[in-house]
């Protein structure tokens, strides 16, 4: 709690911070060492590039919201944001024009349905679905301001590079193999446009969101945009307000009930922390005030979610005391 006078209460927020810096390096480590060899699942195969992927990647990083990273394995093993990219979106958007018109426009609650579920639409009446997932997220990228295709690139370049701390780019062979399998997204689009959900030409607003999708990043990259939202919207390294406190607390909520698609209620009741996946094999969790986790590691379960990732971020939620509905009991006096 801060107050500006006495009695005058101004804002509540997350406190506490990470273990000193020896205990978090030493768990990071630990959480390599332990799952590195699990061979469970394969990588992604409908996205031909993603296919290709090595298995036997794993990397992760901690970044605190003072800037420090801890880092293990192929924390700067280069690959696609994919649907990583879906909560900076929406905060970048939810900035832009409001997290009020974002929320009305988009829906914020959890489908129970998988990231590319068409029935998700529909079932709704309405067209809404949420931010995380494709129908959301490719009806939130029509909305990015700008008039061109261009002019909309600019703004989602921009924004993901400042969350990023350094300027990030498109891989473009994920990018092309993305284009030449893409016909569900572009169904997904065009029923949006026959719901009244869509704010730009369908196959421009697609086209919008596989390249957003095909951004090349590394855990590293990921954590400190993590740990971005972990830190009311303030880049812990450039120091940089990317975006309001207050829209990080929306992000955060609708990372907590949709961030794992149809299995987010596992994943909260596990690690007790907004998370987000992706099928390249990214994952990232978020502990408000104190930092951000991102992993990278292809083999995917049968929901598309990271199998390191999940083992992972279980592990460190409890070792480093992140659960956010963890207590312990008064003393008694």
């Amino acid at each position: 709690m801060t107050t500006d006078a006495p009695g005058s209460v101004t804002d509540w927020v997350s406190t506490g911070h990470l273990p000193g810096e020896e205990a978090v390096r030493e768990l990071v480590a630990e959480a390599h060492r332990r799952f590195s060899p699990v061979q469970d699942c394969e990588v992604a195969r409908y996205i031909p590039a993603l296919a290709a992927a090595n298995p036997g990647h794993f990397g992760l990083c901690v970044a605190s919201t003072g800037g420090l990273l801890f880092e293990a394995g192929e924390s700067t093993q280069p690959f696609s944001i994919q649907s990583l990219s879906k909560p900076f979106l929406f905060a970048l958007l939810c900035q832009a024009i409001g997290e009020d018109v974002a929320r009305a426009r988009l829906g914020v609650n959890s489908t129970g349905l998988p990231f590319n579920s068409v029935l998700a639409v529909e079932r709704s009446g309405e067209g809404l679905s949420n931010p995380m997932v494709n129908a959301g997220a490719i009806a939130a990228t029509s909305l990015v301001p700008g008039d061109t295709a261009e002019a909309k690139w600019h703004f989602i370049e921009e924004g993901f590079s400042r969350f990023a701390g350094r300027q990030l780019q498109v891989d473009q062979a994920v990018y092309a193999s993305e284009i030449a399998s893409n016909r569900r997204n572009l169904g997904i689009a065009t029923l949006l446009e026959e719901q009244q959900r869509i704010w730009f030409d369908p196959d421009a607003a697609t086209d919008l969101y596989t390249r957003q999708c095909a951004l090349s990043v590394t855990a590293r990259d990921l954590a400190l945009m993590a740990a971005t939202l972990a830190n009311g919207g303030c880049q812990p390294c450039s120091g940089e307000r990317v975006i309001e406190p207050l829209i990080c607390q929306h992000v955060l909520a609708v990372m907590v009930t949709a961030g794992l698609y149809e299995t987010s209620g596992d994943w909260l009741y596990d690690t007790g922390l907004p998370g987000k996946s992706g099928v390249s094999g990214g994952m990232i969790t978020v502990c408000p005030g104190k930092g951000g986790l991102a992993t990278y590691s292809p083999p995917l379960d049968e929901s598309g979610n990271s199998v390191r990732g999940q083992l992972t971020a279980r592990f460190l939620s409890e070792r480093l005391g992140l659960n956010l509905f963890a207590s312990r009991p008064l003393a008694p006096f």
